[in-house]
This record gives C-alpha cells, structure tokens and sequence, in this order.
C-alpha cells in the first residue's frame, strides 16, 4: 500500500468517527460538515482506485 492510499484510507476512517460523534451529540452542523467531507474522500477514492471497506 503506498503512502496515498494509507494516508486516505486513514481520513476516511478518521472522518467516519468524528461523523459518529457528530451524530451522537445531536450536532447537526457538524453532521452536514463532516458527511461532506466523508463523501468528498470517497469520490477521491473511487477517482485513484482506492478500495474503501464497507
């Protein structure tokens, strides 16, 4: 695994949990920031190849 692909698929897992705690907050706000941002590294991962575990 190169280090592009370690250092995405760790944002990826890294933007999941601060997703989670979002939610679990009632946070709103911080739901539709970090879901953007979710989705922005999926959309990276699947332009690179990137396999992003379920």
């Amino acid at each position: 695994m190169d280090a592009f692909t370690a250092g995405l698929l760790q944002r990826i897992r890294a933007t999941e949990t601060d997703l989670t705690r979002a939610r679990n907050e009632g946070d709103d706000f911080l739901v539709e920031v970090e879901q953007g941002e979710l989705d922005d590294l999926h959309r990276l991962a699947a332009e690179h190849g990137v396999e992003v575990g379920a």
